[in-house]
């Protein structure tokens, strides 16, 4: 098409030049687009292991529903203070390929523009777990069906809360890549170091105890994460691709669910840092 087009701007405007200059300038223009080569998409899977700052969680329920396997109705207001949390990598699930999602997975899908591969986009999904430490001391400030209560208390999953993302914190980001090669002995082999900056949302199943109730709640668009992710990046045997990447990021939890739609929420924010190795396939 580029070449058609300087074919016909060269008939109309530079009339007087010949059929054989025409030529000329068409085969230049072909030869060029020969060289440049269109950018590639990736596909990579691996796993993931993560650390969590801690968390100040709040929550929020004035539905005033009865429960009666406890007797008791939910109108409360209380945050939780600096909560610890650990992941679940449950990396003995990987030998068994039916549940190879179980563990702590990560995808990658990308793009690189040029032909060097220098630039390029990713969606980066990693299905980190969350998990509240059961039988922690934590500040407790709040209401619980009118009274107010502030001092220290026992996360105690049977009596009081049990709270996790598990299936899982789920975070969606869009990168922006670039990568910066540092060997390349051959076509089919090389190593570079990559830097990806992004954003995205979090997307959890989170799974809560409250006061003698349990539920594994629906996936749920909560929040929003803003990260960046680097490490090095090889290439090899042409269509081969592993990567071995540090993560850290800001995940903010706006709206969680607690015991279902309508029957109570939840906030938190955390820090997040990850290691995480991948392998896939270039096309």
């Amino acid at each position: 098409m580029r070449s058609g087009i300087i074919i016909l701007l060269s008939f109309f405007v530079l009339s007087s030049f010949s059929q054989t200059e025409t030529a000329a300038t068409s085969s230049t223009t072909s030869t060029f687009l020969q060289k440049v080569k269109k950018g590639k998409f990736y596909f990579s899977w691996g796993y993931t292991r993560a650390w969590f700052s801690k968390s100040d969680i709040h929550f929020e329920d004035h539905s005033n529903k009865y429960y009666p396997v406890t007797g008791k109705y939910h109108d409360y207001d209380f945050t939780i203070y600096n909560a610890t949390a650990k992941d679940r990598p449950d990396f003995d699930q990987i030998q068994d390929v039916i549940n190879i999602t179980i563990p702590q997975f990560v995808g990658r899908i990308g793009y690189y523009f040029n032909n060097k591969k220098d630039f390029g986009v990713e969606i980066n999904y990693d299905h980190t777990k969350y998990v509240v430490d059961n039988y922690q001391n934590v500040r407790v400030k709040g209401t619980f069906n009118g009274n107010y209560v502030d001092k220290d208390t026992l996360l105690d999953p049977d009596n009081f809360l049990h709270f996790e993302h598990t299936d899982g914190a789920n975070f969606w980001m869009f990168n922006f890549i670039k990568r910066w090669k540092l060997y390349e002995p051959s076509k089919k082999f090389n190593v570079g170091y990559v830097i990806k900056p992004g954003a995205g949302f979090v997307y959890p199943r989170t799974d809560v105890k409250m006061l003698g109730t349990r539920l594994n709640n629906n996936w749920h668009l909560a929040g929003w994460i803003v990260g960046l992710e680097s490490g090095f990046r090889v290439e090899f045997l042409k269509y081969g691709v592993f990567e071995f990447v540090g993560k850290g990021s800001y995940a903010d939890y706006t709206n969680v669910l607690v015991l279902g739609k309508g029957n109570g929420k939840a906030n938190h924010h955390f820090y997040t840092a990850q290691l995480t190795m991948t392998i896939g396939a270039m096309f």
